[in-house]
């Protein structure tokens, strides 16, 4: 199962954050949102599919993210967790450690933000920049 969530960038985009990457739905960034690389996000976790959250509450499901920016791509797995809880309208949190609240949408990830390639943020530090994130399950 794949879901599709459009983003767009911003100028206080960091992406420096070494355990987490998050999209929001909010149009607004402050230089503290480290680990955020997009806003204005079509979806947040409360958004996604029944079908979705119900396989990401499966123990050790596997979950693929495929983050694109032009001809960039970043990709990068998790695992998803019987106590996701997945209601937070605004933001999607992937995370490296198995820290659950209602905006991760999976844990033990093999990557964070602070790898997203610099020439992708770059990209993101500019506003008019759309971006697709990509939620894939097996």
């Amino acid at each position: 199962m794949k879901f599709e969530i459009q983003f767009s960038g911003n100028e206080n985009i960091r992406s420096n954050h070494q355990k987490t990457i998050e999209i929001t739905k909010e149009s607004h960034l402050t230089p503290y949102g480290d680990c955020i690389i997009g806003v204005n996000a079509t979806s947040g976790c409360s958004d996604l599919p029944q079908e979705l959250k119900d396989k990401l509450k499966i123990p050790d499901t596997k979950v693929t993210f495929s983050i694109c920016v032009e001809e960039h791509e970043f990709i990068l797995e998790g695992k998803g967790h019987p106590d996701l809880i997945l209601t937070h309208s605004e933001d999607i949190v992937i995370r490296k450690s198995d820290f659950i609240c209602p905006r991760t949408l999976a844990v033990k990830c093999d990557k964070a933000s602070d790898l997203l390639p610099r020439e992708m943020v770059l990209l993101l530090q500019d506003p008019k920049t759309r971006g697709t994130f990509t939620i894939t399950v097996d």
